[in-house]
């Protein structure tokens, strides 16, 4: 059975290598999210910009996205190592996070050397005022 975690990482071009080496942390030694299951192998992040991709509209995007599909990551390691990261321009970096049986991706950024969440914590997934009314 599987627990997938969608993930999104931007940064400047600046941060380009260091977006690799995250990507092969969490390809090698990210931690699972449950005891016994072992370390690593929790899936990477693959560049989804540059001039030969292209979204929707007329243009290439013109910004430095990671994206993968984690299985069992442990999101709070993956959190806590994106923080821990030297990054050449902190402030430009943006890690998003939407865990299995989440709709909304939650996003972190680092602002004055503190790793911060942007993202409302309520209403969440599991508060009954989340989910709009049917009648």
């Amino acid at each position: 059975m599987s627990w997938v975690a969608n993930v999104m990482l931007s940064v400047g071009l600046e941060d380009r290598l260091n977006a690799e080496a995250f990507s092969d942390w969490l390809d090698n030694e990210c931690p699972c999210r449950e005891p016994g299951m072992g370390q690593g192998g929790c899936g990477s992040l693959r560049l989804i910009t540059g001039m030969d991709k292209q979204w929707g509209g007329h243009k290439n995007p013109e910004c430095q996205v990671f994206a993968g599909a984690l299985n069992h990551a442990d999101l709070t390691a993956v959190v806590e190592h994106f923080g821990s990261v030297a990054w050449r321009n902190p402030n430009a970096v943006q890690l998003f996070v939407m865990d299995q049986e989440e709709f909304y991706f939650r996003v972190w950024m680092i602002r004055e050397g503190v790793l911060r969440q942007y993202a409302p914590s309520s209403p969440n997934e599991e508060d009954d005022e989340f989910w709009p009314s049917l009648a």
